[in-house]
């Protein structure tokens, strides 16, 4: 058996030792999770270590103000103390990634936290990713199967599209992404669980960390209550490592839950630097790193290789007005949303296809597929919009025949938006079922 240290020493012989003078600040102040630093001047991204009595504590530097740098904590502030001293790690701005992190569950910075060995990937990326032109996005050509009959058949998705799970909390999100995660077709699947329960972190990674589907899988998790610029950075680890596979030429589906925490952790940090709150109490940075994030995802001309983004989306209250929401939906190539009344009436995944949407889905679906699709959206649209009227007994059979046909197949309308948590359902049995129910209605 080789020995596991054999790959560190061959990495260490390889490297080329920094033999200039280490440079130090101190901590000059404190106020909450933001420090300034005096002494020391470093671009805005570096990562530094605070002595901290017996140990260290890690901090990011986020923006500079006379003459000092301002810095965010990445862990708690307790014991920190005035005149503590700061020095730089690593380079700014670059992330680790690489194919050691496949099989793998890892926290913000990319330490191991699934209790696996160390990771000793020596690749990196750009954590704002490598901006390429506008015309190296190729237009989304082929479908996406993701194992879920209503959207498989009604809101067909593409390789390299950008779509939103949108719905209040409790609605059945995670339920959601669970099931694409175990049933969609793509040869890297990267999760990013960003400001969710630790609870859900951990039984996420013990259903979907096994079995064969673990070596093309990896997951980003940093729970809700770590600092904000650490969330941030959780999730563009993630997106960060779906670029360098889309980089290789491989299909990289890229889920992340949720773009709301992405923003709730903008708006602290920028309020934190005094930015003002403008829609709703959100700074216009918070909002623009959710569409810097969204504008990473999509197929690459050079490579041949695509990230399809899946995103949820909080819509706080259930306002569907919500500037996260509103924001997302702007940049996102189609939205699914999730509704609570469905969910209560015991229909799981409890979509709403009336205002569910995909912007490509006429571009690579076959015509007849489409025209089938609006048939089935109208009779779903014209019961929910008659449904109290059909309830009290007001309405009067005969009157309306397209209401008549959505009356009489509404049984079997619902039971094809419903499927099982463990259900997969191909995209071509979806369409077959989809014309088996539709086809030779009216």
């Amino acid at each position: 058996m080789l020995n596991p240290a054999f790959p560190l020493l061959d990495r260490m012989a390889s490297t080329h030792p920094d033999l200039s003078p280490r440079r130090y600040g101190v901590v000059s102040a404190c106020d909450g999770g933001l420090l300034e630093v005096s002494g020391l001047s470093l671009p805005i991204g570096a990562q530094c270590r605070i002595a901290h009595g017996r140990g260290t504590l890690s901090a990011e530097a986020i923006g500079f103000r006379n003459g000092r740098t301002l810095m965010m904590l990445l862990g708690d502030p307790v014991l920190l103390r005035p005149g503590a001293r700061v020095r730089p790690e690593g380079r700014p701005g670059m992330l680790p990634v690489g194919e050691a992190f496949l099989g793998r569950a890892v926290d913000g910075e990319g330490q191991p936290i699934d209790g696996g060995p160390p990771i000793m990937s020596g690749r990196e990326w750009p954590s704002g990713g490598i901006r390429a032109g506008a015309l190296d996005r190729s237009p989304v050509r082929a479908t996406f199967d993701v194992g879920v009959r209503a959207l498989n058949a009604l809101t067909t998705f593409g390789v390299g599209q950008r779509i939103g799970i949108m719905a209040g909390s409790g609605v059945g999100k995670s339920v959601l992404l669970d099931m694409i995660a175990h049933g969609a077709e793509a040869e890297i699947v990267i999760v990013g669980l960003i400001g969710e329960r630790a609870r859900e972190v951990s039984d996420f990674v013990e259903r979907h960390m096994q079995g064969p589907k673990r070596e093309r899988s990896i997951v980003v998790a940093v729970p809700a209550d770590h600092a904000p610029n650490l969330r941030i950075r959780g999730a563009m680890l993630a997106t960060s490592m779906a670029e360098y596979f889309r980089k290789a030429g491989r299909r990289v589906l890229l889920i992340m839950d949720s773009l709301t925490r992405v923003a709730h952790a903008g708006r602290e940090i920028a309020l934190l630097l005094g930015e003002p709150g403008a829609a709703r109490g959100y700074p216009p940075s918070a909002l623009a790193t959710i569409t810097k994030l969204v504008e990473r995802a999509g197929n690459s001309a050079e490579s041949g290789g695509s990230v399809t983004g899946l995103y949820t989306v909080l819509a706080d209250g259930d306002n569907q007005d919500d500037p996260v929401v509103d924001t997302a939906r702007s940049i996102l190539d189609g939205h699914v949303v999730l509704s609570r009344d469905l969910a209560q009436r015991g229909q799981y995944p409890a979509i709403d296809i009336a205002a569910s949407l995909s912007r490509v889905m006429n571009d690579i679906v076959a015509p007849d597929h489409a025209r089938i699709a609006r048939k089935f959206r109208a009779l779903i649209a014209t019961y929910e919009a008659n449904r109290d009227l059909v309830l009290m007994g007001a309405y009067r059979q005969g009157a309306d025949p397209q209401l008549d046909r959505a009356i009489a197949m509404h049984d079997r309308l619902t039971a094809f938006l419903a499927q099982s948590q463990k259900e997969i359902v191909p995209l071509a049995d979806s369409i077959a079922q989809l014309v088996a129910l539709i086809g030779h209605e009216g």
